[in-house]
């Protein structure tokens, strides 16, 4: 053992290192030096198979309990060593898994990536647009889309009717096959698919015409879909179950439906309230007067007080969009007053704006007069 170098020094550690560093040092190199990462380099795999030597001892608490106090002579033989021949390979499996994808059956690889175990279905994704109007109250949509469903003629199996599958004898219907592989000197079970049934566990003899033998189809489906009062733009409905079906047992996948609202003319929207422009005349901004507000529901009326400026906002409680979450609530509607300035005067009308200019005087205009007096005072 003279000529053996010290393994935590193989690992590049102080002595008394702690689990977490112990594995994560054997990750790096064990990358490093692997043979798949160096072919046909001599020191490599030296290196290679040291560092699996030290990692395979300093892993164990009670192996590197007895390396601790005695060094190598502590799995002399006759000592209940065992290093040479790596007993324990599942910690050193699940990093190598890490590394390339799984597969190393003697390290404990999982059976959950089997073709033939239950898989879930695939989601499918559509749009549906939606006017402005539509998105406010609510609407039913008939909704066409592609989905993968069981073949109804051999119910998913991929037999032709009055037929069924064999189980694959060359994987017992696992869909699975262990192989030895060597890498680096080592000798390894790899487990890979079977080529015969490419990974079903089963065998078709007589594949079922309508789906070619894959059990499964592609076909157009219609559903006639509620839209919920309220909806936004950009969000989506989950229609569960209503995606593709699944395979071997699993369950189906979801319908996800994403909504686009058209813009409106008049309308503008933030989350359930309503925004909208509303012109009024000269003289109604300034006498007051009744006018009407568009709303979803139809015309309402209004009075605007006296002396109303423009870009005076006013809000209609409860004439905005239904709440989705809870439909006894709306939002509001908020209108913006917009003055128009009358164009195209005649000289008749010209004169009599002239004559109400020099009645109001600069006492009625308090804005334009404050302003000159703070500018030059």
């Amino acid at each position: 053992m003279a000529d053996k170098r010290d393994y935590y020094e193989v690992l590049g550690l102080n002595k008394g290192a702690d689990e977490a560093s112990i594995k994560k040092a054997y990750r790096t190199l064990a990358k490093k030096y692997h043979p798949d990462m160096n072919p046909d380099n001599a020191e490599a795999e030296r290196k290679f198979k040291e560092v699996n030597e030290a990692y395979s001892v300093l892993s164990d608490p009670d192996k590197k309990a007895k390396y601790d106090q005695f060094g190598h002579a502590a799995f002399e033989q006759g000592a209940g060593g065992g290093y040479g021949g790596f007993s324990d390979f599942g910690d050193i499996g699940d990093i190598f898994s890490s590394f390339f994808g799984g597969g190393f059956g003697g390290f404990g690889g999982s059976s959950s990536s089997r073709r033939n175990a239950p898989q879930r279905g695939e989601d499918i994704g559509v749009h549906v647009t939606l006017t402005f109007e539509e998105a406010a109250f609510g609407v039913k949509k008939d909704i066409s889309y592609k989905r993968i469903q069981k073949c109804d003629e051999c119910h998913g199996s991929g037999a032709q009717k009055g037929t069924s599958a064999e189980t694959c004898s060359a994987c017992g219907g696992s869909g699975q096959r262990r192989v030895m592989q060597r890498m680096g000197g080592m000798q390894f079970q790899t487990t890979v698919t079977c080529d015969s049934c490419r990974g079903s566990g089963k065998i078709i003899k007589n594949p079922c015409s309508n789906c070619s033998g894959t059990g499964y189809v592609r076909i157009v489906k219609t559903l006639s879909v509620d839209i919920p009062a309220g909806i936004d733009n950009g969000e989506r409905i989950a229609l569960r179950g209503q995606g593709s079906d699944g395979r071997n047992g699993g369950p189906a996948g979801d319908l996800i439906i994403t909504v686009t609202i058209k813009p409106h003319k008049i309308f503008k929207r933030e989350r359930y309230n309503i925004y909208c422009d509303v012109p009024v005349t000269v003289a109604e901004a300034t006498l007051g007067a009744e006018i009407s507000i568009p709303t979803l529901d139809g015309e309402h009326k209004y009075n605007i007080p006296e002396g109303t400026q423009p870009g005076t906002q006013f809000t209609l409680r409860g004439k905005g969009i239904q709440n989705l979450n809870y439909p006894s609530r709306r939002g509001d509607l908020i209108f913006t007053t917009v003055v128009e300035i009358p164009k195209g005067l005649s000289g008749k009308q010209k004169e009599h704006m002239r004559a109400f200019a020099d009645a109001c005087g600069e006492s009625n205009y308090k804005k334009k007069t404050s302003f000159f007096k703070n500018l030059f005072s």
